[in-house]
């Protein structure tokens, strides 16, 4: 478990510093894909009876959205790879890759934003694991007071999300990315961060909300099969 919390940590340092592509320059960029693929693949290892329990159990709401999360994030991880491997100018330059070029770099730009809104909704997702560690360790008043702190900066991240116009960029409205090179490095890791605790709010959110939908479902067969039960009964 320390293991995984450990790369998953990682992860989301890593992922924050490639989205901050103009502060870190091109170079350190492709080493860090390097790494995230790296970190991914053994992120996948060691979860990998997740896969043996998918054709087990029922399906309630929060399980379907979770796989559907889950298996995105794997079909984004290899879209980038694979564009990220066709661009490479340090890394991978040495393979004997020729064309796909314009393909690859508007699949990269896509892809990039896909993997961070999926990435950060994935984390949401188990959101609740970590705040009751958080509760654990530093007691429910601070707790709480966590919790605001992280809804003003998702209230903040809704903010540079809308500002940066990610949107067009996740549905290819504009194939090239705009970056500004006059903020700073720490000014540009805080957006981001911001722009990530904007989807582990929505996605913490939308879980609490299937659960109870999944709950209330489950009360409503369980009365109707009670009512049918008395009603089968009455006829005897």
């Amino acid at each position: 478990m320390k293991v995984k919390m450990f790369i998953d940590i990682l992860m989301t340092v890593f992922v924050l510093m490639l989205m901050a592509y103009q502060a870190t320059g091109e170079k350190l960029h492709e080493w860090l894909g390097t790494g995230m693929a790296v970190l991914f693949l053994a992120h996948n290892l060691l979860n990998i009876r997740w896969y043996g329990s998918l054709m087990k159990g029922k399906y309630s709401l929060l399980r379907i959205f979770r796989t559907v999360i889950n298996f995105s994030v794997f079909v984004v991880m290899l879209a980038l790879a694979y564009s990220g491997i066709v661009m490479s100018r340090h890394v991978f330059s040495a393979l004997p890759i020729n064309g796909g070029m314009a393909a690859a770099r508007v699949l990269h730009l896509a892809g990039s934003y896909w993997g961070f809104v999926l990435m950060s909704v994935h984390l949401g997702l188990h959101w609740s694991m970590i705040t009751g560690m958080i509760c654990k360790h530093f007691g429910e008043k601070k707790s709480e007071v966590l919790r605001w702190s992280l809804r003003l900066i998702a209230a903040y991240g809704a903010v540079s999300f809308y500002q940066a116009d990610i949107l067009s960029y996740m549905f290819l409205k504009v194939e090239f990315a705009f970056l500004d090179y006059e903020k700073s490095a720490a000014f540009i890791f805080a957006e981001y961060m911001a722009m990530m605790g904007l989807w582990v709010f929505i996605a913490f959110y939308v879980s609490k909300v299937l659960v109870k939908l999944s709950a209330a479902k489950y009360k409503r067969k369980r009365g109707e099969g009670a009512r049918n039960e008395s009603e089968s009964r009455s006829v005897f």
